[in-house]
């Protein structure tokens, strides 16, 4: 497939639409979606994720993240450092989070308020051999000519609850909706698109060593539908998990939505986690590619003995 194509059918999505990046294994990696998660786990962590989107069509999404959060005074605040990288087409962004969470006890939980500041690099490049046209690049006023780019600063804020069996949290991690068009007439414009996360998680013990994890993630961005994943996670003896999500979206024209996930991770110790997850396309994408796949490592630091830090629920 053309990326000339491929980056035109893209780019309303790119510059409206879909800045934040997808994340299969969301309840392994709050922390990219809610600066209030930032400390929620005792003695902190650090991790890394890896997605490749629609495998073999030419310039499809990539993302990339390294992330790491600990609490501070007496676990009553939290904070966190999130660097990432994305790519689409031609386009690439590179993004610092950092973020402060104050927590407190409320019931038989604790609540938290996280706010957030970032900075994120736009680029474009124009001059990249695998764009093609019929006609010289140059000849269209709205298409820029070269490397485009741009610096954007931000800052979002969330809500975060969790217990020993439950958990929600609602955030906007990038409020203000910055410039970042890279036109050089004034007929195209683009903005960053305030995205709005909800999500909510219950443990349903069934003995015999065996929970069961049903949750939901609900994604909202400007100039688009409401999106969601449904899954549920069986966590076996306390540290292993098996899990299906069912993903909205995809086109009006199958209807069946955009993908379903199967995700295992693996404690294999007291402070390393393993996950992996492979997205299977049910849009009419599945002609096209051989579906999505992400991986993540998380490491913890100085993980308390004898309590559920084990769990791959990480509450």
């Amino acid at each position: 497939m053309r990326v000339a194509f491929f980056f035109l059918l893209l780019a309303p999505v790119v510059l409206l639409a879909q800045q934040q990046p997808q994340l299969t294994e969301f309840m392994f990696f709050k922390q990219a979606i809610n600066p209030a998660y930032a400390g929620h786990v005792e003695g902190g962590s650090i991790s890394a994720l890896h997605r490749s989107q629609w495998l073999g069509i030419e310039g499809a999404p990539t993302s990339q993240f390294v992330s790491f959060h600990m609490p501070l005074l007496y676990q009553r605040v939290g904070v966190g450092l999130n660097l990432s990288r994305q790519s689409i087409g031609v386009t690439e962004s590179w993004t610092a989070d950092g973020m402060y969470a104050y927590r407190f006890k409320s019931g038989p939980g604790e609540f938290s308020i996280g706010l957030q500041a970032s900075l994120r690099y736009w680029g474009i490049n124009y001059q990249d051999e695998r764009l093609r046209a019929t006609q010289g690049l140059t000849s269209d006023g709205a298409i820029p000519v070269g490397n485009k780019n741009r610096y954007v600063p931000n800052f979002g804020f969330g809500l975060y609850y969790s217990s020993n069996k439950f958990y929600f949290g609602a955030s906007a991690p990038r409020l203000l909706e910055a410039d970042i068009d890279f036109s050089e007439t004034a007929l195209t414009g683009g903005t960053e698109v305030r995205h709005l996360y909800l999500m909510t998680g219950v443990v349903i013990p069934l003995g015999g060593q065996i929970d069961i994890q049903p949750q939901v993630l609900f994604k909202y961005a400007g100039n688009a539908p409401l999106d969601a994943d449904f899954n549920v996670m069986a966590i076996l003896m306390n540290a292993h998990a098996l899990g299906l999500t069912y993903r909205l979206g995809g086109s009006s024209i199958r209807g069946f939505g955009e993908s379903l996930d199967a995700i295992l991770s693996i404690q294999a110790s007291d402070q390393l986690m393993i996950g992996v997850s492979y997205d299977i396309p049910l849009s009419e994408l599945q002609e096209s590619t051989a579906g999505s796949i992400e991986g993540i490592v998380r490491w913890s630091i100085n993980p308390p003995q004898g309590t559920e830090i084990l769990s791959p629920r990480y509450f």
